[in-house]
């Protein structure tokens, strides 16, 4: 079984679907007040709740992983420079490097790397080297 997709409420379909787009790379196809955005081998559909409340769970997030600590701290500026609500500085963690930030609506990102994570959080995980090379294949 592999990773298909992502389903979730803005309250801005635009803004977020501007977001993805922009700061990650994403492609988009609009569906009336749906859109569909295209990342990395899977799906992520921003569905619009502009009729009712949005409240994200305390630390619900995505989470999207980088080669290396330099990316990281790259994005992370350009994302500071972008006007990104941040919710972090970039901080090492036994698991990698990371920030926070929030999409329009309010959804927690994690950009982070395992290039810096301690051995035993390595087990498991494919670089991500690998990864991009295994999709273009």
């Amino acid at each position: 079984m592999k990773f298909n997709h992502l389903s979730f409420p803005s309250k801005d379909v635009t803004a977020t679907v501007d977001f993805f787009v922009r700061q990650l790379g994403c492609t988009a196809e609009r569906f009336g007040d749906t859109a569909v955005l295209k990342r990395a081998g899977f799906d992520i559909v921003i569905e619009d709740a502009s009729d009712r409340d949005v409240n994200w769970p305390h630390n619900f997030h995505l989470g999207f992983e980088l080669p290396g600590i330099d990316e990281v701290r790259s994005l992370y500026r350009r994302f500071k420079d972008d006007g990104v609500v941040m919710k972090t500085e970039v901080f090492y963690h036994a698991r990698g490097s990371r920030f926070f930030c929030e999409a329009p609506g309010g959804l927690l990102f994690e950009i982070n790397t395992r290039a810096d994570a301690e051995q035993a959080y390595r087990a498991g995980f494919a670089p991500v080297a690998e990864v991009d090379a295994e999709r273009v294949k």
